[in-house]
């Protein structure tokens, strides 16, 4: 008789987590501490030559943070993951692995705003180099390629439209260039998809939006899916040459499949220093033991609001997969069959001035910057997420003028419809 695999929403209660070993406490401890005491000489010798696991210093890791990176990895599917400061951390310290001064990746031109500005502006300053692409042509993937690519980067649910993206054609693509294919899954949470069963090779988080889901706490995860042969052909030397600060281990040869969150941790996360608090990982365990009722609630309440808002007369358009006679319907039938996620955006025929309307005159829903809380949340992208970039880039990053996105929360979804016809009609 073989031994039953835990579900999904077990794994988000128990992963990673057992009985506090002194105390007996059930709830993962939070372990405020900065910095943790060696058993001697020869102990502290080998956690810092990387020759033993262990605790030294929480802006490396914490045992508090430890579960919340082993819980995410358990339902993601992957060997491995990281926790940082934020989705942004996340990014940053990835790229940091792959990439040399000089190299290219190529991105979904379909991205949450800050992710684009990061790519465009301040990655520069570290000889990084965007170069974008349409998942609606994922072609254009292919074309995008050079001999400087060292990966390829997309949303599984694209931010702030609500796109579902093609994974296993454009993870074709990344395997045929010898690439990895790095997944945010934020919009989607491994509830919904799970980006390593399609062919990714990290999937990283802003587990400020649906992970943690309450609105009260920032973090990122980075998820190694242990897939990618980071040694095979020397374009990854972080990963495949000496470590010359650890006495010349090769990190790919030494751990394997695990080997590029190894690296993350004790040479992005070690040098660049987003760590994250003890207590915001608290937080973030604690909203996951939630997810799976949370998500398929958000998506009800999404699905409910889009057929209300489908034939508004004040509604030139509304984007959400989950309605049949969407685009990505079919992607999203495919790759998230329980739902198409919470969050979606919809065009005012009002344009510009309509937006800046409506977000000024609802009550129930926030006007904030911010996705995937209890809370159902709005905003007018081209006015404050996406207001750095011109019009043109505006409409390629599905945020134009008289774009609105909702992230619909948990309320009783007759009262969110409720808000928004009277601030409709105001």
């Amino acid at each position: 008789m073989t031994e039953r695999l835990p579900g999904f929403s077990t794994l988000s209660i128990h992963a990673g987590a057992q009985p506090d070993p002194t105390t007996g406490a059930r709830a993962t401890p939070i372990y405020q501490t900065t910095s943790f005491v060696f058993n001697d000489a020869d102990h502290a010798a080998s956690l810092f030559g990387l020759q033993a696991f262990g605790n030294i210093y929480t802006r490396i890791g914490n045992p508090t943070n430890a579960v919340l990176e082993e819980r995410v990895a358990a339902l993601e599917g992957g060997t491995a993951a990281l926790a940082v400061a934020s989705g942004h951390a996340a990014q940053l310290v990835t790229f940091h692995a792959l990439l040399q001064p000089g190299d290219e990746f190529i991105a979904a031109r379909r991205l949450y705003g800050g992710s684009i500005n990061q790519f465009n502006h301040s990655f520069k300053a570290f000889g990084w180099n965007v170069v974008w692409a349409d998942t609606d042509d994922v072609s254009t993937f292919e074309k995008a390629l050079t001999p400087k690519t060292k990966a390829i980067f997309i949303e599984s649910i694209a931010n702030p439209g609500g796109t579902v993206t093609d994974i296993e054609a454009i993870a074709a693509i990344a395997r045929k260039a010898g690439v990895p294919l790095i997944v945010d899954n934020t919009l989607a949470s491994p509830y919904l998809i799970k980006p390593i069963d399609h062919g990714a090779d990290i999937v990283l988080h802003s587990a400020t939006k649906f992970l943690g889901g309450h609105g009260n706490s920032i973090g990122g995860i980075i998820v190694d899916a242990g897939t990618f042969d980071w040694s095979r052909d020397g374009r990854y030397p972080v990963l495949s040459e000496p470590r010359p600060e650890y006495h010349g281990i090769k990190l790919q040869e030494t751990f394997g499949n695990f080997a590029f969150a190894i690296a993350a941790r004790v040479i992005g996360l070690r040098d660049l220093g987003p760590a994250l608090s003890p207590f915001n990982a608290f937080l973030l365990l604690t909203g996951i033991e939630t997810l799976s009722l949370r998500v398929q609630r958000h998506c009800d309440n999404a699905k409910a609001v889009a057929e209300w808002l489908s034939p508004h007369p004040a509604v030139a358009w509304v984007n959400y997969a989950g309605l049949p006679g969407d685009r990505y319907h079919n992607l999203a039938r495919k790759y998230s069959p329980k739902g198409a996620g919470a969050v979606f955006t919809f065009g005012l025929k009002g344009g510009y001035d309509a937006g800046i309307n409506l977000v000024s005159n609802v009550k129930l829903f926030s006007h904030l910057a911010n996705v995937g809380d209890t809370r159902s949340l709005i905003i007018h992208p081209a006015s404050t997420t996406h207001s750095q970039l011109s019009d043109a880039q505006k409409a390629q990053a599905g945020a134009g003028v008289d774009v609105v996105r909702l992230s619909v929360g948990l309320e009783d979804k007759e009262d969110l419809i409720a808000d928004l016809d009277q601030a409709l009609k105001a």
